[in-house]
């Protein structure tokens, strides 16, 4: 018998199924997309370590309500504290947010992610970082934050890294939106299930009563099947994709692209083009050398390394591109930002080394986290 719980005020945007030995964690901010604010990032935590010590529980399945997974974080409550001067607010939701990936990235019991629907940004944290991803036809995966003055972050610098050839850095430059079949193609999913099985699915997952990783693969395989790449799908571009994106800068990207696109016209390319120039300069330039350090280092480094950046850019002492690309995408909607550098042959390096440095501020720490996942509840509580 399943038992759903919810409480008024703060938690109601997780709701919890209780099935069995499995345990359903519902996002629920529809109206929103499922964004995770901050009450939503400290309730999964919270949710995850009591699950995880609790020997009764085997699965934990993960969803969105409505017409999103999770479209990201809550940017703009992090951007409203910036513009109230409260940098440090900001860079709290961070900290918080990144080790919930690192719990998830680190979990003892699988974790079955149903991404039927928009995953961006967080939403791709909370769940890429888990066993298993079920990607349907109405998936829909994107890393936008180069276009918001930020950089593709939640641990994306691990696993974007780690997709085929240079795959990551054109997904993370660019923000392109993939779909399910696409997701499976490059393995950011594990499964692709069409959506009018999921309710299946999850039935059956909840009489597993096991957390073999292999029973819980077997188990979604039944309701699976590898769909077809689209004839105009962007993986199918993954040659000239290698060829241009394995460039050592973003100028020489560029300058890649553009003589392919010399020499061959194609429409594609050109979008590629004009994509990475109305980016933020400054993002392009950290995001790129972020994906290129994460390819040798692990999740947790990665996480430490990305809290390091994004500090850097909620402070906005060596740009403000963040609170430039919010307004000018989220809230003018001009979709005109004015960024500062406003060049990629602006932007030095030094001011991208910068940004991989550890804070100068006064009673500032970098982000604990442990060689492996064995926080408690009480530690929790204190982030």
């Amino acid at each position: 018998m399943a038992s759903i719980s919810s409480t008024n005020g703060e938690t109601d945007q997780i709701l919890v199924e209780e099935k069995s030995s499995a345990r359903i964690f519902t996002l629920n901010r529809p109206k929103q997309l499922n964004a995770l604010s901050f009450e939503m990032v400290s309730r999964l935590l919270e949710l995850f370590i009591e699950s995880r010590e609790d020997f009764s529980v085997k699965l934990l399945i993960l969803k969105g309500n409505g017409r999103a997974f999770c479209a990201g974080g809550d940017v703009a409550a992090v951007v409203r504290d910036i513009m109230q001067g409260n940098w440090r607010s900001g860079a709290s939701y961070f900290r918080k947010e990144f080790t919930l990936n690192y719990v998830m990235a680190t979990y003892s019991k699988p974790q079955v992610s149903l991404l039927n629907g928009i995953v961006m940004g967080g939403g791709a944290g909370a769940s890429i970082h888990g066993r298993f991803r079920v990607a349907t036809e109405n998936s829909l995966f994107a890393m936008p934050e180069t276009a918001l003055g930020l950089f593709p972050d939640v641990g994306s610098s691990y696993y974007l890294s780690r997709l085929p050839g240079f795959f990551g850095e054109y997904v993370g430059l660019t923000g392109a939106r993939l779909d399910g079949a696409e997701m499976l193609a490059c393995g950011l999913a594990t499964h692709f299930v069409p959506s009018e099985r999921l309710s299946l699915l999850e039935e059956a997952l909840c009489k597993v009563d096991s957390s073999d990783p292999t029973v819980i693969s077997s188990t979604i395989s039944q309701f699976s099947h590898a769909p077809s790449l689209k004839k105009n799908s962007v993986y199918n571009r993954l040659v000239i994709i290698n060829k241009c994106f394995s460039r050592r800068t973003v100028e020489d990207i560029i300058g890649s692209l553009e003589i392919e696109n010399s020499e061959k016209k194609d429409e594609w390319i050109s979008s590629t083009v004009q994509t990475l120039k109305k980016a933020s300069p400054m993002s392009l330039n950290i995001a790129l050398r972020s994906i290129r350090e994460g390819r040798l280092q692990g999740v947790r480094k990665c996480l430490i390394r990305e809290f390091r950046m994004v500090c850097h850019v909620v402070r906005g002492e060596i740009s403000k591109d963040f609170v430039e690309g919010c307004r000018a995408i989220l809230w003018d909607k001009d979709r005109n930002p004015k960024w500062k550098p406003a060049k990629i042959e602006d932007v030095t390096e030094e001011m991208v080394d910068r940004y991989f440095s550890k804070l100068d501020e006064d009673d500032w720490e970098d982000l604990e986290l442990p060689v492996r996942s064995n926080f408690t509840a009480h530690a929790i509580a204190k982030l």
